[in-house]
């Protein structure tokens, strides 16, 4: 073989071997990640060492969530915007959970759409001032498992990003967003019956007056927090 064959076959070994190295969102074949590795997809990422009770981005995880933030907008029922930015952070037990329950609802053509994650104790308390009543806000006294990084608001949207109707709009404080609430067509009814299905299925508790709002199992048992994200 002459010298430029050789170079060029090196060449090509080595374009070869960089393209299958650049896909750094598949998930490894490691212990860190080993109950993690079925039902996902190549745009999760590992994650490494890290303690189960730190608060991480969701994004920073994975990319197949959809995003309506509606506190960091005024879009919402105290017409207030209370976040500085959008973003969802969660304790790492709560995304591992969520990447696990959203890889079943793409299964079924779904994914997850979020509307709130952790919430930081002082926006609690700006929260409570702008509406202080208890039915529609919890009392920062006693703090949230949103506080605690362990609730997440969430609904489910299709192949073409359509939401599935779930009966009434996220934050409608009414009987009719009650879990209990049987006074629906049946298409709604199978909806709320595949979110509130899945997300027990993999460690989370529904709130029986809104059908949205979901709690990590024991969460109640982790402290309330006040960290706060940085907003570029």
């Amino acid at each position: 073989m002459s010298i430029t064959s050789r170079i060029i076959l090196i060449f090509f070994v080595l374009i070869t071997i960089s393209c299958k190295t650049k896909s750094v969102y598949q998930i490894p074949n490691d212990s860190n990640n080993k109950e993690l590795i079925d039902g996902l997809n190549a745009k999760t990422i590992p994650f490494g060492d890290l303690n189960d009770s730190t608060f991480v981005n969701l994004k920073e995880y994975s990319w197949d969530f959809v995003y309506d933030m509606k506190y960091a907008t005024d879009d919402n029922f105290m017409k207030a915007k209370v976040y500085d930015c959008a973003e969802c952070y969660l304790r790492l037990k709560t995304v591992k959970a969520m990447i696990k329950a959203n890889a079943k609802f793409m299964k079924k053509g779904y994914r997850m759409k979020l509307y709130d994650c952790y919430r930081p104790l002082d926006i609690q308390k700006k929260m409570w001032t702008i509406v202080s009543n208890p039915i529609y806000v919890a009392n920062p006294s006693k703090g949230s498992i949103h506080n605690r990084g362990g609730a997440v608001d969430i609904s489910l949207i299709d192949k073409n990003g359509v939401e599935l109707n779930m009966g009434t709009p996220f934050d409608y404080f009414g009987i009719e967003a009650s879990h209990n609430n049987k006074n629906f067509p049946k298409e709604v009814l199978d909806n709320r019956k595949l979110l509130k299905k899945i997300m027990m299925r993999y460690n989370f508790q529904s709130f029986d007056s809104e059908w949205w709002h979901y709690n990590m199992k024991n969460a109640k048992l982790d402290p309330i927090s006040n960290f706060k994200w940085k907003c570029d």
